[in-house]
């Protein structure tokens, strides 16, 4: 599908970004998103994060000139405690769900809350182009046994192999490596982690496995961009 085409999946719809605002979803960027869709409310999961403060819950989400959209506070793994199912006609989500320790909990609540016939659309960073480098991309069987174990946000047990291989150089503004352990230690309040490392393969099993037909797919060398529809 070309780009031209997969953007106007999203004209005058309503939609759900988890995670956001994004800069590649604005208006001059690579997929400007906002300027064309019809409405789009958004979800955070605390009203403070190392990207912004003073979040607050309702009609606060100011995504494109003076568009709102609701804004949620709320686990991405667990949106359907305040988002009705089948509610949205797409949702987006921009380097977030490398953030979770348990992805594919939250693939699974952003499939709830779409309706039949609704737009997946997740970016990711590729390990190669950041401080993730040194790291192994994560199995799908791994994925799998976090999801069974029903792992929470709060799950550290990735702790030690990320503070090992995580590239200080590449992350200034995580300081030295015991000032990166220390505030990795309270990535639930954070949540500056990557937890796990995506690979295209991995991002099309998990679309698979969710019975997502896959509609759109591009590696940047930056950037995984992945889409699909319910």
């Amino acid at each position: 599908m070309e780009l031209t085409e997969f953007l106007s999946l999203f004209s005058g719809k309503n939609g759900l970004e988890v995670g956001g605002p994004s800069r590649v979803f604005m208006e001059g960027a690579q997929f400007p998103v906002y300027p064309i869709v019809g409405n789009l409310d958004g979800c955070n999961f605390a009203t403070q994060t190392l990207w912004e403060n003073g979040l607050e819950e309702g009609l606060t989400y100011n995504y494109h000139a003076d568009k709102k959209g609701f804004q949620f506070i709320c686990e991405a793994i667990a949106l359907t405690s305040k988002i009705n199912e089948r509610t949205y006609d797409f949702v987006i989500s921009s380097n977030c769900l490398e953030h979770s320790a348990n992805p594919l909990k939250a693939v699974e609540e952003m499939r709830k809350v779409l309706k039949t016939g609704g737009i997946l659309f997740l970016i990711l960073p590729k390990k190669e182009a950041n401080f993730d480098h040194n790291r192994q991309i994560t199995s799908y069987r791994h994925l799998y046994d976090d999801y069974k174990a029903n792992r929470g946000e709060d799950d550290l047990s990735h702790l030690e192999e990320i503070v090992a291989a995580h590239d200080l150089a590449m992350d200034p503004p995580a300081g030295d490596k015991e000032q990166f352990r220390a505030r990795s230690l309270k990535n639930f309040e954070n949540r500056g982690l990557h937890q796990h490392v995506f690979d295209m393969k991995l991002l099309k099993d998990i679309l698979w496995a969710f019975n997502i037909k896959e509609i759109f797919a591009l590696d940047t060398g930056g950037e995984y961009f992945i889409a699909g529809r319910k």
